[in-house]
């Protein structure tokens, strides 16, 4: 388990989809993020601390042990761009296809970097974490996300989200939790 002050940076980030659209609501679009942060796990040193998948966002506490974060992040979006227009395309029982793929075709023709669509916004948000204080905040807004939202009412009811593995449940992905030595 990490405490605050072990060897590794600890971050806060969040990356959202253009146009905050909510398009993680159906557990196949959810799954790619899924199959996608345990790839970046397995293979990209990536170590999930605490994280939550919201409807058009992702909030995570990570550290890594052999690439630069900016590097897992920049692939973790490339590849789940990719991943999500594909799978929308393919959906045929997506109600909203047409306009999904509008709004991310209407973000891509604003950015000379890409050609046909667009799903994650710019550039990460990006916030290290210095002190437990801070830390414990980032842990609780991360799990209290989802019942702010009124989608649970108690954070670890909620599947794609570590406050499953911090009471001690089992949870979708693998973390290293961090503990707060007072």
């Amino acid at each position: 388990m990490a405490s605050i002050g072990f060897t590794r940076d600890l971050f806060f980030t969040t990356t959202t989809v253009v146009d905050w659209v909510d398009v993680f609501t159906r557990p196949n679009y959810k799954r790619i993020v899924i199959d996608s942060l345990k790839y970046s796990q397995d293979n990209k040193g990536l170590v999930l601390h605490a994280w939550v998948l919201m409807t058009n966002h992702l909030h995570m506490i990570v550290s890594t042990n052999e690439q630069n974060l900016s590097d897992v992040l920049r692939d973790f979006k490339k590849f789940t761009s990719k991943k999500m227009i594909s799978a929308i395309m393919q959906n045929e029982n997506e109600s909203r296809k047409d306009w999904l793929l509008d709004r991310f075709h209407f973000a891509a023709a604003n950015d000379k970097k890409i050609t046909y669509y667009k799903f994650w916004q710019d550039g990460n948000y990006v916030e290290e974490i210095q002190t437990a204080d801070f830390c414990k905040q980032k842990i609780n807004y991360i799990h209290q996300n989802p019942v702010r939202q009124e989608f649970v009412t108690r954070p670890e009811d909620y599947l794609y989200s570590s406050a499953r593995n911090y009471s001690g449940m089992t949870g979708l992905l693998e973390i290293e939790p961090i503990v707060i030595i007072s």
